[in-house]
């Protein structure tokens, strides 16, 4: 018989069951629990309308965080809190502050998205309880990057969550939810079967491996960022789906040897802070336009090379700096370079049963000069048109060595420019050489155009972003980023 899925809401445990595995968060909340404060927008994680927090134990603590649950299945809530728009009702009948905040400064005009607002700013009202100082632009900012709204222009949005924390204050039983969240944790694996069709949740990388050989044709399942709209758009049977967010061996991050290993089913957002702590100039502004704060809550760095999308944002910096992945099956362990990893569109080099157990990030060293850059149409929560990255060592000489150089939005796959690297390998790092990798990209890639940019677009856009590479890293009179970076604002070179 299956096991029912537990999950703290509204106060209590809630218990459902003779649901769909793939039945999202979403309908839940609307269709069975009839709590339909929550909206769908867009049915793919964009919007923000059915934003909601999820409280999960960590550390030996309870972690909050924001995210769409249009695309969550319902049994990744097993163990974890539920809390909608809703909950946000005060016991004195009073409006949270959140709430007052909105009302206060017009922050709602149609309506249909304030729920997903109220949610995402509750989420950062959670965070600043206790702070010195209030939430200042860019946190804001930061916060709502995955909440859209046709109607306010967002500035009195922005004005409530300024607003809030100056409110008498709402408090929030966290010793409560954490105690019952404890009493929900499963010491093995949890199997939730409904239809013929079964979600799996492993306990252990062990199991793990077990289960994997044995269903080698299940659905393995993340943060649910991409899996999650072969459902809600595609309409696709995923078949067994095999859930490795509760695996701790792959919520693990480590420092060794020159490297930072972070395991698959860690966050996006726990991902980045990490690397950006050892490259923070390189990959800051990267991590803040990746996707959108709910979707880097969710999704997984694991996950997000596993899916090798030609368009992703994560691929073409870790290739750059010769990041490695760690496969895991039954049969134990292998690592190869990333680069070896993608051999054609959508198309990895697996050996039967395995999965991504980790990825494995060369830290820095002495001369190495390390870019990212991201191309699209808005600066948040957009997919790129072009993403570049470029990494070199250069002597003391000036010259540059182990060039690698590597793009998304390019090619089939994320993948390198082996042609421009060798145009740069062992020259002086100078305008000629720059000119002649340039010519030699050319070669190395024939973008194809879409609704994201065109073929000459995207050619012409790569190239360019050599140069910046060359003007920010040149031996001589090398220029800031705020001096070729659009959204950048320093005394000297301020946006007009």
């Amino acid at each position: 018989m299956s096991e029912p899925i537990r999950f703290y809401y509204q106060g209590k445990v809630r218990e459902a069951g003779a649901l769909s595995p793939t039945r999202t968060v979403l309908q839940h909340l609307r269709e069975d629990l009839h709590c339909t404060g929550t909206k769908e927008g867009c049915a793919e994680g964009d919007c923000g309308a059915c934003t909601v927090v999820i409280g999960t134990l960590k550390d030996g603590g309870l972690e909050l965080k924001s995210v769409n649950s249009c695309i969550q299945f319902l049994p990744t809530l097993d163990g974890k809190a539920l809390f909608t728009v809703e909950d946000l009702k005060q016991d004195n009948g009073r409006l949270h502050p959140v709430q007052q905040a909105l009302v206060e400064y017009h922050g709602s005009q149609c309506g249909f998205c304030t729920p997903g607002f109220a949610m995402s700013l509750w989420s950062l009202y959670l965070k600043q309880e206790g702070a010195a100082q209030p939430p200042c632009r860019k946190q804001i900012d930061e916060t709502l990057s995955g909440n859209l709204c046709r109607c306010t222009g967002y500035r009195p949005i922005i004005d409530a969550a300024q607003r809030m924390g100056e409110l008498p204050h709402a408090a929030f039983d966290r010793a409560a939810v954490q105690a019952a969240l404890e009493s929900l944790q499963r010491e093995r694996m949890f199997s939730y079967t409904h239809d013929s069709q079964t979600f799996h949740a492993p306990r252990t990388l062990d199991e793990l491996a077990a289960l994997r050989a044995a269903k080698p044709a299940a659905t393995i399942l993340s943060g649910s960022t991409d899996v999650g709209l072969w459902v809600t758009k595609q309409m696709r049977d995923l078949g067994d789906v095999i859930y490795v967010r509760q695996v701790p061996e792959l919520l693990r991050m480590r420092t060794y040897g020159g490297i930072l290993e972070i395991g698959a089913a860690v966050s996006l957002d726990d991902a980045y802070r990490a690397i950006c702590e050892h490259y923070p100039q390189e990959l800051t502004e990267l991590w803040q336009r990746f996707a959108s704060q709910p979707i880097r809550n969710t999704g997984t760095l694991g996950g997000s090379v596993a899916n090798g999308s030609p368009i992703g944002d994560s691929a073409p910096w870790m290739i750059a700096l010769g990041a490695r992945i760690v496969l895991r099956s039954a049969e134990g362990q292998r690592t190869m370079p990333l680069q070896d990893f993608y051999l054609d569109y959508m198309k990895k080099n697996w050996q039967p049963g395995e999965f991504v157990e980790a990825v494995r990030i060369p830290l820095p060293h002495t001369g190495l000069q390390f870019r990212t850059y991201k191309l699209a149409k808005r600066y948040d929560q957009d997919i790129s048109a072009v993403c570049a990255a470029f990494a070199m060592t250069l002597d003391k000489a000036g010259v540059a060595r182990n060039v690698h150089i590597a793009f998304g939005g390019m090619a089939a796959t994320s993948r390198r420019a082996p042609l421009a690297e060798a145009a740069l390998e062992g020259q002086p790092w100078n305008e000629a050489a720059l000119n002649a990798a340039m010519a030699a990209l050319a070669q190395d890639y024939t973008p194809l155009s879409d609704m994201r940019a065109s073929a000459l677009y995207r050619m012409r856009t790569a190239q360019n972003l050599l140069r910046r590479f060359w003007l920010e890293t040149r031996p001589e009179q090398p220029l800031p980023a705020a001096a070729i970076n659009a959204f950048a604002y320093s005394d000297n070179y301020a946006l007009a």
